[in-house]
C-alpha cells in the first residue's frame, strides 16, 4: 500500500493547529506539527493572508496527499464564530490551490473516531492520540493535538471506505 500523508488542520486565527500524519502499511507516523500564530493587534486581512501564506508553504514542503479540516462549531459567541469561519475560509483555499482532496469533519465525529465516544474530554483525546501516533506526550499546544485528531480521524475514514470498496 503505498503511503498516505494526511494534513490535519483544526482553524482559527489566533492559532491554526497543524498535524501531518503518514499512513503506511496500517501503521499511523507522526511526521509534524505545530501551529500557525497570528498577534491579535494584526489586522484580520493581514492575519488570513499569514495563515494562508503558511499553510501553502506546509504544504509545498510536505506534499501531503489530502487534507482534513475540523468543521466549525457554533458557539455561543458569534464573533469567534465568524472568525473561524474566515480561517476554515482560508485552509479550504489553500487546499483548493494545491489541487488537494478535502475531508471536513465535525468535532464530534473526531472525537468518535479517535475515542470512539462523542462527547470525550480533551484529555481522552490527547492520550488516544499518544497511543496511536506512540509518542510520550501530547504535542503542546492543545491545537496542535486537535490537528492530528482531524488527521487521524480522516485516514480511519478513508479506511473504512476501502473496505466498503474492496473488502477482499
Amino acid at each position: 500500500m503505498t503511503p498516505t500523508l494526511t494534513l490535519g488542520i483544526d482553524p482559527g486565527t489566533a492559532s491554526t493547529g497543524y498535524g501531518l500524519v503518514e499512513e503506511k502499511d496500517g501503521e499511523l507516523r507522526l511526521v509534524a506539527c505545530g501551529v500557525i500564530s497570528t498577534p491579535a493587534e494584526t489586522p484580520m486581512p493581514q492575519r488570513l493572508r499569514s495563515i494562508h501564506d503558511d499553510l501553502v508553504g506546509l504544504i509545498a514542503r510536505y506534499q501531503p496527499s489530502q487534507l482534513a479540516v475540523e468543521e466549525l462549531f457554533f458557539s455561543r459567541n458569534a464573533r469567534t464564530a465568524l472568525a473561524v469561519g474566515q480561517a476554515r475560509g482560508v485552509v479550504l483555499l489553500a487546499a483548493a490551490e494545491a489541487g488537494l482532496p478535502v475531508g471536513e469533519y465535525t468535532p464530534l465525529e473526531v472525537k468518535q473516531a479517535i475515542v470512539g465516544y462523542g462527547r470525550a474530554e480533551k484529555a481522552q483525546v490527547q492520550r488516544m492520540i499518544c497511543l496511536l501516533l506512540n509518542l510520550a506526550a501530547a504535542p503542546e499546544p492543545d491545537d496542535a493535538t486537535d490537528a492530528l485528531a482531524v488527521a487521524v480521524c480522516h485516514l480511519f475514514a478513508l479506511r473504512g471506505k476501502r473496505l466498503i470498496h474492496d473488502p477482499g
